[in-house]
């Protein structure tokens, strides 16, 4: 068994690819249009990694999505918690303070994809 990819639907996807890209790396692995479905399905990767994020578009999607409260949110790691969370804070984005499940130091920030998904960013 292994893992393959999670799925979020997105509004924009040209927002969402320039978000992804931007803010974390992500390269486009694959792309899968059903123009007759009315959706399109864009694979993204990290450098060196085989799981995917898809990013599903649905093109008559006109409200933005309802997250619910069961989602929670993508986990990624990084060596440099506070210089991923300066770039991010510096290009924009809405990062949350650095914060710990502990006193001590930091382990962990959360950053606001375009259609309100949370992504935490964890120390490695």
């Amino acid at each position: 068994m292994k893992s393959l990819h999670t799925c979020i639907r997105v509004k924009n996807l040209d927002k969402s690819l320039e978000f992804y890209k931007d803010a974390f790396g992500y390269k486009e692995s694959r792309r899968r249009d059903f123009p007759d479905a009315k959706f399109t399905l864009v694979y993204l990767t990290l450098p060196g990694e085989e799981y995917e994020l898809e990013l599903t578009y649905n093109y008559d999607q006109e409200k933005p999505y309802d997250l619910g409260n069961g989602y929670g949110h993508i986990a990624l790691g990084v060596d440099d918690l506070e210089g991923k969370h300066k770039e991010l804070s510096d290009k924009g984005y809405q990062v949350t303070k650095l914060t710990g499940l502990t006193e001590g130091e930091p382990t962990y920030f959360f950053v606001i994809d375009p259609d309100g998904y949370k992504i935490e960013i964890i120390r490695l």
